[in-house]
């Protein structure tokens, strides 16, 4: 197949340029809207329809994995336009251009399509109620996705951190060496999801053939934002830092945030047979690497 990864110097274009030197039997074309000096990879703007319509065409392209994103949760309040943009309308021109040749495209989109008042972990039947600007978009571009590309497989992921790039685990390991104390959220529970599991799990899907539909994936098991970090400071033998908890109230931010965001995994595992590794299990696979 010829696979072209959007946004490919982001956390989960990264793991899949990674998985794809472990799956060679594939073409692949790596592409952003910057690319930095002595890299690989291509240019391409996916908010230019035409610009991706002749990507697409041009290369023959038999499968999108759309890794591209706005991500920044708080400033999307204040920039709808620009995320609406990058996380509806963009994702809608890629399903139409490799829809048009019978192709597939996998979107990668949010827990944020729920609004977090959920008590048990969420399966993909639940209906979606987004409270934010980021949750919105991502929601439209899975409908974007949907009605453009019949062979759409759309995977929600959670929590999302890896070597790559500025994330959670990043930021508390360096907050917790500069800082003597440090308070973490303690009432928003859900799983961390490594990004090298979701893209082995992309990768599963593509190899085995895309079942259409929407799929949860995160890592195994639950945990707060103050569990995590103390696993987070455990794992990387920081012992200076006293972590207290807080509650949501305290640390008020633009967007709000899901309270709960345990997704259920049944669905992914049962269609592609996989296996899922805990989250802590993979915290400590990447805080080694780091």
């Amino acid at each position: 197949m010829r696979i072209l990864v959007t946004g490919c110097n982001g956390q989960l274009g990264n793991e899949m340029q990674l998985q794809a030197k472990e799956n060679p039997q594939h073409e692949y074309y790596f592409t952003d809207v910057v690319i930095p000096e002595g890299s690989s990879a291509q240019k391409l703007d996916i908010t230019n329809e035409s610009e991706v319509e002749s990507f697409v065409n041009d290369n023959a392209i038999d499968c999108i994995v759309n890794c591209a994103a706005f991500t920044a949760v708080d400033k999307a309040e204040s920039d709808e336009e620009f995320c609406n943009l990058l996380n509806n309308i963009a994702p809608g021109y890629l399903a139409k251009a490799v829809g048009k040749r019978g192709g597939s495209i996998v979107q990668v989109s949010t827990d944020y399509v729920f609004d977090g008042t959920n008590y048990k972990p969420v399966t993909e039947e639940l209906p979606t109620c987004p409270n934010s600007v980021y949750g919105r978009t991502k929601l439209a571009g899975e409908e974007g996705v949907k009605a453009n590309c019949q062979q759409h497989l759309i995977i929600r992921t959670a929590w999302l951190y890896s070597t790559f790039g500025n994330n959670f685990v990043k930021t508390m390991i360096r907050l917790g060496k500069e800082k003597t104390e440090l308070g973490v959220i303690f009432d928003q529970v859900g799983t961390p999801t490594y990004a090298k599991d979701l893209a082995t799990a992309i990768f599963t899907a593509i190899n085995k053939g895309i079942v259409p539909g929407i799929y949860h994936f995160s890592n195994e098991g639950v945990t707060s934002w103050y569990d995590f970090t103390k696993a987070i400071h455990r794992i990387a033998g920081i012992t200076t830092c006293h972590v207290k908890p807080l509650h949501t109230a305290e640390y008020p931010t633009p967007a709000a945030r899901p309270h709960y965001s345990v997704l259920d995994k049944t669905k992914i595992k049962n269609t592609y047979g996989i296996e899922i590794p805990h989250w802590e299990d993979s915290l400590q696979e990447c805080i080694s690497k780091l």
